[in-house]
């Protein structure tokens, strides 16, 4: 009963906190130090309640039979507007960057998913022998918004509650490798894998296990008009992945497609998949972000 009434507490603590840097707009501050982080926040758009600034530093994706582990840190910025029934609107960076496009390894690189002795095909073999004997071996995985960035979804309530919720993204996996060509992918914008990220407790269907978020925690930065939210968890484990498309170009996908399918266990269903994202939060009020810029032309 009494770590419920503290985990109670906190959570009324950071939703205060939250909804309090609506009314940080009288004071005066600069957009230099701490505020040059919401500099592609659409903060001139009327609809736009609050900036937000998210690093992705660390964590990993289960995609199938294969696990990546996030090294290079992604970056989710924008603003958001009003919440209706808890849930809020996304407004997309004003350079079009909403979400960064971050390379990261997969382990084992290509040869962990292409065998070239297995493939039937003449030409497709001899061009991944010849992928291989140049040392053109290593493999990316880049993660990407499938959708616009109004398709996105954000609950600073579910969040701070570590219920529901927190953060809805439509994104696509992109491997990357020459022999693969530009356009191998894991989602599309027809086909997206949907990320319904909690700070909670998931609820997954076999063989996954329920996991737990952390809603982190928080302080302020430029006396009080800056809410930092550090050791934040964002995971789902919940969601499906379609297979892998478009991989080798025209025609040869025909024959690559499906040995990649194999190699990585792809289409997934639900409860074979795993989406876990450590962060470090940064929300201002859109108003305060405003006023600052003005001041500073």
């Amino acid at each position: 009963m009494q770590r419920q009434r503290r985990k109670a507490l906190a959570t009324a603590c950071l939703v205060v906190a939250l909804a309090s840097l609506g009314l940080a707009g009288q004071a005066q501050a600069k957009l230099t130090g701490n505020y040059t982080r919401f500099a592609q926040c659409p903060y001139n758009n009327p609809e736009t309640v609050k900036c937000i600034y998210s690093v992705t530093e660390s964590g990993e994706v289960v995609l199938g039979s294969k696990k990546v582990p996030i090294v290079n840190p992604v970056v989710l910025q924008g603003g958001f507007g009003e919440e209706v029934e808890e849930i809020a609107p996304f407004i997309g960076a004003t350079n079009g960057v909403t979400l960064s496009k971050a390379a990261q390894p997969v382990p084992g690189g290509l040869a962990a998913l292409v065998n070239c002795a297995e493939i039937s095909e003449p030409f497709v073999r001899f061009s991944c022998e010849l992928t291989f004997e140049n040392g053109l071996t290593g493999l990316n995985s880049t993660l990407e918004l499938a959708k616009p960035a109004t398709e996105i979804r954000i609950s600073e309530n579910a969040l701070a509650g570590e219920f529901g919720v927190a953060l809805k993204m439509p994104v696509k996996v992109h491997l990357e490798n020459p022999f693969l060509g530009s356009n191998c992918y894991v989602g599309s914008s027809s086909s997206p894998i949907i990320w319904n990220l909690t700070s909670g407790e998931t609820s997954p269907p076999a063989p996954n296990t329920p996991i737990h978020g952390i809603v982190g925690t928080f302080s302020f930065l430029e006396e009080g008009r800056i809410l930092e939210v550090t050791g934040n968890r964002l995971v789902d484990n919940a969601w499906s992945a379609p297979g892998a498309s478009g991989c080798g170009g025209l025609l040869v996908e025909l024959v690559l497609d499906p040995v990649i399918n194999t190699a990585a266990g792809l289409p997934a269903a639900a409860g074979k998949n795993t989406a876990i994202l450590n962060n470090t939060l940064n929300v201002a009020a859109a108003v305060t972000v405003r006023k600052n810029n003005e001041e500073n032309p």
